[in-house]
């Protein structure tokens, strides 16, 4: 995929990361493309649906999964706006998703970059090819202001 595909896709994702912020959840999208085609999409919903799985990457991946009637999705590519945890890394690695395309680094849970780098373990028998970078101010402005706005309520509370 090109660099103008990549940030049009990562555009949709953040989005979904307005969404979730917009729904007090942590701001975080995601967007599966295979062909061209939208799959499956989320954002973050833990909160509100009660869920600790719920992550926007397992989110996209469940919608891409029942759309297409297979737990596998080779020649997809995940365009999230925040590195993945170790959970969502596991999930990409069994639905044979091919490319991860990542906007920000998550310096506490993130897994590709920032304290592991889960996707290029040997021991997979997978390989996720991954990048990062586009949009990356974006994701991580939007971050930062979810946060800030968390703390500044927490201490008027």
């Amino acid at each position: 995929m090109s660099l103008e595909e990549d940030i049009h896709w990562m555009r949709r994702a953040l989005g979904l990361a307005q969404a979730a912020a917009l729904a007090g959840e942590v701001p975080v999208g995601a967007v599966l493309v295979r062909a061209g085609e939208v799959l499956g999409e989320g954002g973050n919903s833990p909160l509100s649906g009660n869920d600790p799985t719920a992550h926007a990457e397992v989110c996209a991946l469940r919608s891409a999964s029942a759309a297409a009637g297979n737990y596998r999705l080779p020649g997809s590519t995940l365009y999230v706006s925040i590195e993945p945890c170790a959970m969502c890394a596991g999930a990409l690695v069994h639905a044979r998703v091919e490319r991860l395309v990542f906007a920000a680094r998550e310096p506490k849970a993130g897994v590709v970059v920032s304290n592991l780098q889960l996707l290029d373990a040997p021991f997979l028998n997978h390989r996720v090819r991954w990048e990062e970078g586009p949009l990356a101010e974006e994701a991580a402005a939007m971050m930062q202001a979810f946060f800030r706005g968390r703390r500044l309520a927490g201490s008027a509370a």
